[in-house]
């Protein structure tokens, strides 16, 4: 292509509201934009100090390791899962939707004998299923997916991961789309290796898998070290390098490290009660929405098992699934998500995550999704999505709306 045929980059204006990434939150943006730093330099490595502090906290973890994987959230869990298993050992995964299967493969291509211990898409693993795989054979890993983002289902975790020391074993969870917006105990659960991501409740740009592992999981790096095959995944070099020690494993993306650390800030300033509170709280206004629209959503679980920040949404009869996405997009602005293996086609996915996660996103939603099934013969009363998200803002009182609308803090913004 000719040179003068390039212009601008000018992305046009997006409310993402699929199940990642999310709208990143400014202050990030404006953090990444900040001079760029050496790896070394005493300045940045007060910012990584930060990052690792603000780990923890979002973690809800003591634990001393606790820091980003160069990546998105699938190099997190490749890195965990290639440090931790040799070939030929046992790996029990709990398969409920498209990340779980995905834990399959990485373990697989690990050399790892692979036992899924499956449950129906859409509900969540229960944990006598995950003792009676456990009964059969010496376990080096359970893998576990704790926000399946393909069936907008959230997996209790606390049983399992007793089961899983009973049985001398490794419980590692993928938490890419519940850190930052729903409780991720990892210490009160007993969790040993914990992976989230940067594009989803965060609300700063994909490219960082922050993660962390307890005293266990150490005790079963150590044992691996200089055997794991890949050396850019290898959480023991990794690990040397976000400490005192500042190991030259990398070089870090020192941008993204900066809007991690902003990102984890905002996290810490607006709370974690009142955080997982604004994420319920969006998610459950648009759920009323969406009924008042005369839609289903999809997955039997009672709310405790339902993801808060997504909503899956089962396409009616005779409505095009892609063409109502699509004029969402033309139309509005506004970007849902489709579907993964048995359910695509059949089921809408909508994020309300981190800085997507606000009052005005919800109701345009609704607004802009009543307009566009009304063209596809889909009809529903007038309005009557953001009237039923308006009263259940309403009952929810002024108190919610007020923490969930302005944070008021650290120049955060309003949500």
């Amino acid at each position: 292509m000719p040179r003068d045929a390039f212009q601008d980059l000018l992305p046009s204006p997006r409310i993402l509201l699929g199940p990642g990434p999310s709208m990143a939150d400014p202050r990030v943006l404006r953090a990444m934009a900040s001079p760029l730093l050496g790896q070394f330099d005493p300045e940045f490595t007060a910012v990584m100090d930060d990052v690792m502090e603000l780990c923890r906290f979002a973690f809800q973890t003591a634990n001393a390791r606790a820091f980003p994987v160069p990546g998105t959230g699938r190099a997190g869990l490749e890195a965990a899962v290639a440090s931790l298993v040799e070939p030929g050992e046992r790996v029990v995964v709990g398969v409920s939707g498209r990340f779980g299967l995905l834990f399959c493969e990485i373990a697989e291509r690990c050399g790892a004998e692979v036992v899924q211990v499956e449950a129906e898409w859409g509900r969540i693993i229960e944990p006598d299923v995950i003792a009676r795989a456990l009964a059969r054979g010496q376990t080096k890993l359970v893998c576990m997916v704790h926000g399946e983002t393909s069936t907008g289902v959230l997996q209790p975790l606390t049983e399992i991961a007793r089961l899983t020391r009973a049985h001398d074993a490794l419980l590692v969870v993928d938490a890419v789309v519940t850190l930052g917006g729903a409780e991720v105990a990892t210490d009160a659960w007993g969790l040993d290796v914990v992976v989230a991501g940067t594009q989803k409740c965060l609300s700063c740009p994909s490219g960082l898998a922050p993660l962390t592992y307890n005293a266990r999981a150490e005790t079963a790096l150590e044992r691996r070290r200089r055997k794991v095959q890949s050396n850019y995944l290898d959480l023991g070099q990794l690990a040397t390098y976000w400490s005192p020690d500042r190991f030259n494993h990398h070089t870090a993306p020192t941008a993204m490290v900066y809007g991690l650390r902003e990102a984890l800030y905002g996290v810490k300033v607006e709370g974690l009660k009142a955080r997982f509170e604004r994420h319920r709280l969006h998610g459950d206004a648009l759920r009323a929405g969406i009924s008042a629209l005369g839609l289903t959503l999809f997955g039997a679980e009672p709310p405790a098992y339902r993801l808060p920040m997504i909503t899956p949404v089962i396409v009616p009869e005779g409505v095009d699934e892609l063409r109502v996405r699509q004029r969402l997009l033309q139309d509005f602005g506004i970007e849902i998500g489709a579907a993964f293996g048995p359910l695509q086609g059949k089921i809408w996915r909508i994020g309300t995550m981190g800085y997507s996660a606000r009052r005005p996103n919800v109701l345009l939603c609704l607004a802009a999704l009543e307009a566009v099934l009304r063209r596809e013969g889909w009809c529903a009363a007038p309005g009557a999505g953001v009237e039923a998200a308006l009263a259940y803002y309403a009952a929810a009182g002024d108190a919610a709306l007020e923490t969930a609308d302005n944070l008021g803090a650290g120049g955060i913004g309003r949500y």
